[in-house]
């Protein structure tokens, strides 16, 4: 029995005595009229409908000499585990390193903070869940096409695909949490490494922790991608995947969003006590220092985490769906598929070679070394693993598909062509930290233009002098990013275009290269999670150092020496952080906009899914996809106004967030003679205040996408595809902009405090102005991006294919109707985020209460 007529047999009995509770019943009715206005399905189905091909038919396709896909990629799952078993022994490894017992007390204090905030943000991905989940069941139970050709799959169907949503969000979120642990265990041993005055240990502790983070992310998530491909049923697994991939991008921008405006609330009510009270960076009598400290992790590690958990599986899945959709012979999708997951599992084994070589190599170099340039060890490092990354995609590929056959002839040159192809994205994983510094890095010219600028003209120059770099920046980034796909695209014409689809070839091939390039973006994927999650832990490093109070402790130097053999060295301590802290800034610089480029140019192979199955494979409307046609047109102006909303809607959060906890922080500092620390009540208060805004902007953000989507898709379904374009698009630059003018800002910042030792001065509080206006800009507004874009591609899927299977079914005016429904709740939430969300000056008397 399908669900849809399991649900009919509900409905007929909703009003029976002892039918529980009118909200129950609501929902039900809810969904039993959008599940039956829907029920005849899609005549030739959607993406969500998609059958992979038998990976296990020698008919089709075999591999070195009469391996099977599945036999070979079951190879596969072993590399996983051992990546699994790499990111597990790194961390083993970080945690027996010596500590000092104030330094880990410290660290302890915040990643506990951590596992609060973790625990109410588990809750609220759950109620997000609800309303996603009612939408997979509508269209899963409903719309569908079942086996018998007609509408609902049955129940235990739904519930697989319900379970796979479940799975995306638990892995997003659970990746999240490990790297909160391993940075919280990093953070003091780095703090505790750097009193022995020796520069290598301060970037080698930091390095293993993110190391670690990206083996087993990235392990993760290709084992659970690898079981739906290997376990799941042909004609479930595409299901499957779509359900993972809406609940990774639920978790991602849920994580992303909500630690972004919590980590900026945080950051920007410490750093403003600086200039209000004069005092030193990580006071320990500052109540806002431990919320920083847990908002390095909440928005520069979880958000980050949780983000490259979902952009690695999104990415694959928008390959898969368009391999299904464009590509009609069932040998190449196999050859395709299986190609793309070995490349996925060579990325592993050369991330984690290039990992351990290189740090071989940087510690004859720099291990006995006081001091040198911290980037330069990272940037060593994204190199070789860009070098190695490329030469073992030629390797394998000439190994796999060496001499692919198609209907008889051979393609000699494809494995090349693609291998090229996955080159321009991989060697944009390297080029792109390389642009992104020229603007961000300590010794960039337009970092030092906003340090100069400021020495004169103060906050107003600054800002403005960090606004053009971030300007200048999006125009480069464009820059590159077009060349690449531009080299993809011109690679592509040759044997691809002749072996992917006999009808569209040319078209077909150029889309499937941009994907490509994005799939090569995460070629070397856990690299470029590591370099993001150095970050944090040197930032935190910082921070333990100074809450620790390691230099006020009676006869501290003998018992380091006595316990750990080590002279301590405090100023020298405190310098190598810092310098540690800029490196860690520029490259949490770096990686954003590649995992930006990745969600834009995946997006566009996912847009392009949608765009064929609508067109019935470019045959019909596609006149449609012209400015020539209103609904199009409409839709490329209104998804550049949602990014807009959006950039702003997140920044008020922040701003009202910030406002309040300021005005806590300044009623509750003690500066007194004996006042050593803030109590640990009033840290937890300014906690629970970004938790408070973080969640509540969030929220209003969810519900405005989540019903804007629907009322997108459901308007008309070429309007949803301008909405979409437009939305990547105009995302990218807006992303890039925000991304790089926060991080001039930032590092303006750092060179005031480190090279210039200005601590105090008119020109520090110029920089600490300029650097809490770059704050939400970098990291809030800027990185959410991606999962948005990501999420409403990914949601609209199903929400478009459920639009047209109704109008297709004469139910044009209730589609009207529902979009209207839908765009008056987005509206709603959209006036929410800012009315609801505005700074409003409480009474004294209220304060009081």
């Amino acid at each position: 029995m399908s669900f849809a007529s399991m649900a009919r047999s509900a409905g007929a009995s909703l009003f029976a005595p002892g039918s529980k509770g009118f909200v129950r019943r609501l929902q039900c009715l809810l969904t039993l009229a959008l599940g039956t206005v829907s029920l005849p399905s899609l005549a030739n189905g959607g993406e969500a409908n998609l059958v992979l091909p038998n990976l296990n038919d020698p008919a089709l396709a075999t591999f070195f000499g009469g391996l099977t896909g599945s036999t070979l990629l079951s190879y596969g799952l072993i590399i996983c585990v051992l990546g699994l078993a790499f990111g597990a022994v790194i961390y083993a490894q970080v945690k027996k390193m010596p500590v000092h017992r104030s330094m880990a007390e410290v660290s302890e204090l915040i990643y506990e903070t951590c596992k609060t905030y973790m625990l109410t943000q588990g809750k609220f991905l759950l109620v997000l869940e609800a309303f996603i989940a009612a939408v997979i069941v509508v269209y899963f139970g409903f719309v569908a096409q079942n086996a018998q050709g007609g509408a609902g799959l049955p129940a235990s169907e739904v519930a697989l695909i319900l379970a796979f949503s479940l799975v995306g969000i638990a892995g997003s979120y659970g990746v999240a949490w490990f790297g909160i642990r391993i940075n919280t265990l990093a953070n003091s041993r780095t703090a505790f490494a750097s009193l022995e005055g020796k520069a290598f240990p301060v970037y080698a502790i930091p390095m293993k922790s993110g190391i670690s983070i990206g083996m087993l992310l990235i392990s993760t998530e290709l084992l659970i991608m690898l079981c739906i491909l290997l376990f799941i049923p042909e004609s479930l697994a595409g299901k499957c995947f779509i359900g993972f991939a809406i609940g990774e991008s639920l978790g991602a921008a849920a994580l992303r969003i909500a630690g972004g405006i919590f980590t900026k609330i945080a950051d920007i009510g410490s750093d403003l006590m600086k200039i209000v009270f004069g005092i030193k960076e990580d006071d320990a009598r500052n109540p806002g220092v431990i919320a920083d400290c847990v908002g390095d992790n909440a928005g520069d590690s979880v958000g980050p985490t949780a983000d490259g958990f979902e952009t690695y599986g999104v990415t694959g899945v928008a390959l898969i769906t368009f391999i299904m959709l464009a590509v009609p012979e069932a040998a190449v999708q196999v050859q395709l598929l299986v190609w793309i997951f070995v490349m996925r599992v060579m990325m592993i084994i050369a991330s984690g070679a290039s990992y351990i070589g290189n740090e071989i190599v940087m510690k004859s170099i720099y291990g006995a070394k006081d001091r040198f340039n911290f980037e330069a060890p990272l940037t060593s490092l994204v190199w070789v693993t860009s070098i190695v990354s490329l030469i073992l995609t030629f390797i394998v590929s000439k190994a796999l598909i060496g001499n692919i056959a198609i209907a008889g002839k051979v393609y000699g040159d494809l494995w090349w062509q693609l291998s090229l192809i996955i080159t321009f994205g991989t060697l944009a994983g390297a080029i792109i930290p390389e642009v992104v510094k020229v603007f961000t890095s300590t010794h960039s010219r337009h970092v030092k233009e906003v340090v100069t600028a400021s020495r004169e003209g103060g906050a107003s120059l600054n800002i403005l002098a960090g606004l053009t770099a971030g300007n200048f920046s999006s125009f480069w980034m464009g820059v590159i990013i077009v060349g690449l796909m531009t080299g993809a695209y011109l690679v592509s014409q040759a044997e691809l275009a002749q072996v992917i689809n006999p009808d569209h070839g040319a078209t077909m091939a150029a889309v499937f290269s941009f994907g490509l390039v994005a799939f090569g973006f995460l070629g070397m994927g856990p690299v470029t999670i590591a370099v993001d999650s150095y970050g944090p832990v040197t930032d935190n490093a910082q921070s333990v150092y100074e809450l620790s109070m390691i230099e006020a402790i009676p006869g501290i130097e003998e018992e380091v020496k006595k316990d750990f053999g080590v002279a301590l060295n405090f100023d020298k301590a405190k310098d190598l952080l810092e310098e540690n802290d800029g490196a860690g800034n520029t490259f949490k610089a770096t990686a954003k906009p590649v995992l930006i480029g990745t969600a834009v140019v995946g997006a566009a192979t996912m847009v392009f899914s949608i765009i064929f199955m609508l067109t019935g494979g470019l045959v019909s409307d596609v006149q449609k996809l012209s400015m020539l046609y209103p609904p199009f047109l409409l839709g490329l102006i209104s998804g550049g106004a949602t990014i807009f909303w959006f950039s702003g809607a997140s920044m008020q959060a922040v701003s009202t967030g910030a406002y309040r906890a300021v005005e806590f922080i300044k009623q509750n500092m003690k500066l007194d003679a004996g006042a050593t620390k803030a109590s640990l009540e009033d840290s937890k208060k300014v906690v629970a205040i970004c938790t408070q805004y973080a969640q509540k902007g969030m929220f209003n953000i969810f519900m405005a996408v989540f019903f804007g989507t629907l009322a997108c898709a459901f308007v008309e379904p070429f309007f949803f595809i301008g909405y979409l374009v437009s939305l990547a698009i105009i995302g990218l630059y807006q992303a890039v902009f925000m991304a790089n003018a926060g991080g001039a800002w930032d590092n303006a910042k750092k060179i005031v405090e480190t090279e210039l030792r200005a601590k105090g001065t008119e020109l520090h509080a110029a920089a600490v102005i300029g650097d809490t206006v770059g704050d939400p800009f970098k990291d809030t507004s800027s990185v959410a991006m991606n999962p948005i874009i990501k999420f409403t591609t990914l949601f609209g899927l199903l929400a478009v294919e459920m639009g047209v299977g109704m109008v297709a079914h004469g139910q044009q005016t209730l589609t009207y109707v529902m979009a209207g429904a839908c765009l008056l709740v987005n509206l709603y939430f959209v006036y929410r985020s800012f009315y609801g969300m505005r700074i409003e000056v409480l009474e004294a008397s209220s304060d009081s209460k």
